[in-house]
This record gives structure tokens, sequence and C-alpha cells, in this order.
């Protein structure tokens, strides 16, 4: 079995399941794919826990029996998602997984996320009925003494917990989402594929701070550690005009998530 990271250790040892009978040749898809979702299903599942060694080139050519330019296009890919790393002379190795999200995309935690081929699920930590503070009743335009839905769920990446998501959603839709199976499906994704709602633009705010006594127990880190806080107002489109629908206060783990987004240099 792999081993862990020991910048004097020898090849790692090639596990049974890497071996010829493993892939398929007559597949249409490329070998070094095939290699490429092998390893990276394994470093998902933590069968490769993070600085876990890899078997080295040599040893995969000859499990695989295939060519040394085939294992290296499957490794440099997935040195390229962020999922391994090299050191030279010493070997390759399982990388600590920091997930990205595309901040240019309005998706769902788990629908960005099984795109990717990640497991997801979600911990209903509580549905209720609360009056709204001024911030909420302002971002969702409610008038004063009006009522919301509170959701708390905590998110987990591949079964370790990421983010405690705090979401307000006006009553009326608060009261169906409550019959929902909330554990498995995204918020998104029931309103627009099940309540009809078709959903437009979101406005995000990003800051950091440090976890409390009750953010860091739901995350499972120390308390103090730092967070990532977003907040993230999402709307409905309707016929030209736009109806804010879903306020939430996300906190993510500093040390496992990371947002990326793509801009573009306006022409003067």
């Amino acid at each position: 079995m792999p081993h862990a990271l020991n910048p004097a250790a020898d090849a790692g040892t090639t596990p049974p399941d890497l071996n010829a009978t493993a892939l398929d040749p007559g597949s249409p898809v490329s070998l070094y794919v095939q290699i490429k979702d092998l390893l990276r299903g394994h470093i998902l599942e933590g069968r490769y826990p993070p600085h876990c060694k890899l078997p080295s080139e040599n040893d995969m050519i000859r499990a695989f029996a295939v060519s040394r330019i085939t294992v290296r296009q499957a490794l440099n890919d997935l040195e390229k998602e962020g999922l391994i790393f090299r050191m030279h002379g010493k070997g390759t190795f399982v990388a600590k997984q920091s997930t990205f999200q595309d901040l240019g995309r309005l998706q769902g935690f788990g629908e960005a996320m099984r795109q990717m081929g990640y497991d997801t699920y979600n911990k209903l930590v509580s549905i209720r009925e609360v009056a709204a503070s001024p911030q909420v009743r302002e971002q969702l335009r409610l008038d004063k003494g009006a009522r919301v839905t509170e959701l708390q769920r905590v998110r987990f990446l591949n079964r370790e917990p990421i983010s405690l998501d705090v979401t307000y959603v006006p009553i009326a839709i608060g009261e169906r989402l409550a019959r929902e199976d909330l554990a498995t499906r995204d918020v998104f994704a029931i309103l627009e594929n099940d309540y009809g709602l078709a959903l437009g633009h979101a406005d995000l705010q990003i800051s950091s701070m440090l976890a409390d006594a009750r953010l860091a127990r739901h995350l499972g880190v120390a308390d103090g550690s730092p967070v990532l806080f977003i907040e993230r107002l999402t709307h409905t489109m309707d016929g030209g005009g736009e109806t804010p629908i879903d306020y939430e206060h996300l906190y993510y783990r500093g040390d496992a998530f990371r947002y990326r987004v793509r801009v573009e240099r306006a022409a003067f």
C-alpha cells in the first residue's frame, strides 16, 4: 500500500488494483484518461490520503502495460487539477485537497462539486421559522415584522465538513422546502426544477473571519481558525424584473476551499 510522505523513501509499492486488468483497451476512452480516472477515484475516495506517495512511473508502466508517455499524460492532468504534486528525485505525492468553485457561474455547492467528480452530502442542522432581522428584511425586501424560514446545513465534501450554510427564504418557499430531501439536494435545483422558479443572478460579498466555538464544532476545526465568509443574495428572473429569493451566509473552512473567477479587461 502507499506510504506517508518521506523524502528519503524509495519508489512506492504498487497496490494490487493498479494493473492492466483495471483498463479497457477496447474502450473509446484513451488509456491515459482511464489511468487518470482510476487514480483520481482513489484520491477522492481517500484510498490515497494527503501526502501519500503514489507508485512510481516505472511501477505504473509495468502494472498497466503502457508507455511512459501514457502514464505521464495521466499524471500531468492530475497535477493540473491540483490533486498531486511532484518532488524532484523523490516521487509523486497526493496533495492536500483545496477544492475550487467558479464564481463566474451561479451554481449550488452540490451541483458544482458533483460536476468535478466529488462526493457531497448535507447534514441538516435546523429548519425553522424566525423573525427576519433588519439585514434579512432589507436583502429580501420584506416588510417590518416579516418572518422567514431559516435553514442551516453543514456541507460535506468527500466525507469531510467544508462549510456551514445559513439560508433565509420567504415563508411560502420555506414551508415547501421543509418537506424536501435537503440532505442530498441543492436548494437551487429544487427552486428551479420542482418549483419552476428561474434563477437569474446572485450578488456576493466575500470576507474573512475567525471561527467561534459553535462554527468550529460544525466545521471540525480549532476555535479561532480562519474562515471564508460569503454573503450571497440570489434573484429570480420575473419577465424582465428580478426578485430576491434566497439570502445566504456561507462559512467555509479556510484550509479546504477556494473560489476562482475569470475577469475580462473592458475595452476603452
